[in-house]
């Protein structure tokens, strides 16, 4: 049996990357489009869920801090837990729109130009970043490490900007629920 060198281990995960990169937005759109009969709209979720966003970057913030600090294993445990914190948000959000009808912005001027900016780039980002943040993962543990820090340092900038952003769209829509 050949031995898989370190250099070839991404390149199993590849295909992965590529069908869950492609899979979780087209099953979040269909999945938009579906509503639960008999199920009540489960309206306690959308503060869960952006407390899962604000508690998401203050992980990553926390990971950055401590890989700085040469604390690996650390910062390797802040970012499981911020994929788990970001799985955790996309299962509330999608369960939280296939019980509810969308709530329409009801600002005007230019906080409606603002809120429907910050949302787009949100979501835009937000598909972008499942690639991302998963070619990320796998050149750590596959101990790439200056591959992977060549792409973290684009990486976590966006997942943060995601995670503050989805915090900022709640509050500028909880109003309007």
């Amino acid at each position: 049996m050949k031995e898989q060198s370190v250099s070839d281990i991404p390149k199993k995960y590849s295909k992965l990357i590529t069908a869950v990169s492609i899979l979780i937005p087209v099953l979040v759109a269909v999945l938009f489009s579906v509503r639960l009969p008999d199920v009540p709209p489960l309206d306690f979720l959308p503060p869960i869920y952006a407390s899962i966003n604000a508690l998401t970057a203050l992980i990553l913030v926390l990971a950055y801090v401590a890989i700085r600090q040469k604390k690996i294993k650390l910062h390797e445990s802040f970012m499981k837990i911020a994929i788990a914190l970001s799985l955790m948000f996309l299962i509330m959000y999608v369960a939280y729109h296939m019980t509810s009808d969308p709530t329409p912005f009801g600002g005007e001027g230019n906080l409606k130009y603002i809120y429907y900016f910050i949302l787009i780039s949100h979501i835009i980002l937000s598909i972008g970043i499942i690639p991302m943040v998963l070619i990320t993962y796998v050149r750590a543990i596959s101990k790439r490490f200056e591959d992977h820090k060549k792409i973290s340092v684009i990486t976590f900038p966006i997942w943060l900007y995601i995670a503050i952003t989805g915090v900022v769209i709640y509050l500028m829509i909880s109003p309007y629920y």
